[in-house]
């Protein structure tokens, strides 16, 4: 009788840990929602001066949504502004038929240094991290945090191995520990290796802390490329 009433009260307690945590990860996505309508709405002018930009030099459309994994595996399209050129999956095919190194590095890393795919005003919102601005409009659909994990491709889920079980239990961030530590100087092991601290420490005041020192790196344009 004693036993069954203590695995009662233990279960009844752990519904109320599940339901305390769920209103703190709502309460929590909510405050990135509305930091993010505040965001774009201080950033509307420069976002629209960017957007005049990529059409004027490289045309239609002006932004680019690719696949990425988010929260319990489901898909969403990550928005970025196009700092490509519009035939760039054909580009990428033929380079890496014709470029040995450039395949190689493209299977370690699925990036390339010198990426010819990348038009002048793409390389330039590159260096800056202005081509993720739209990625506030993610968050706004509640598909994406402002801190969090790098939202990645079906194909990278399969490099985290056991750690993307760890990946598909928080959503995907717009800026994380990743692009605070090197961003593309780190290796793709360094980078799944970020991602599972951050989802170990995850916490009010690191995401805080990201986000500051975000604004310092974006400013600097350290590890960016």
């Amino acid at each position: 009788m004693q036993a069954r009433n203590a695995s009662a009260s233990a279960m009844r307690a752990l519904a109320h840990n599940e339901q305390r945590s769920a209103f703190a990860e709502a309460l929590h996505l909510r405050i990135n929602q509305l930091v993010a309508l505040l965001l774009l709405a201080l950033l509307s002018p420069l976002m629209l001066v960017i957007a005049v930009l990529i059409a004027q030099r490289d045309g239609l459309p002006i932004l680019f949504g690719h696949y990425r994994v988010g929260l319990g595996g489901k898909l969403f399209r990550c928005f970025k502004f196009r700092s490509m050129y519009r035939d760039s999956s054909r580009m990428l095919t033929e380079l890496l038929r014709t470029d040995a190194a450039a395949r190689a590095e493209w299977e370690r890393d699925c990036k390339l240094t010198d990426d010819p795919r990348v038009t002048p005003v793409g390389r330039f919102l590159r260096r800056t991290s202005l081509d993720e601005l739209p990625q506030l409009l993610n968050v706004l659909r509640g598909e994406m945090c402002l801190v969090g994990p790098r939202p990645i491709t079906v194909a990278e889920l399969t490099r985290y191995g056991s750690v993307r079980w760890d990946y598909l239990s928080v959503l995907p961030g717009v800026t994380g520990l990743w692009q605070v530590s090197g961003r593309s100087n780190t290796s793709y092991d360094e980078r799944v290796s970020l991602d599972l601290e951050y989802i170990d420490k995850r916490s009010p005041w690191l995401d805080l802390k990201i986000l500051l020192k975000t604004v310092k790196v974006v400013v600097a344009r350290d590890g960016a490329r």
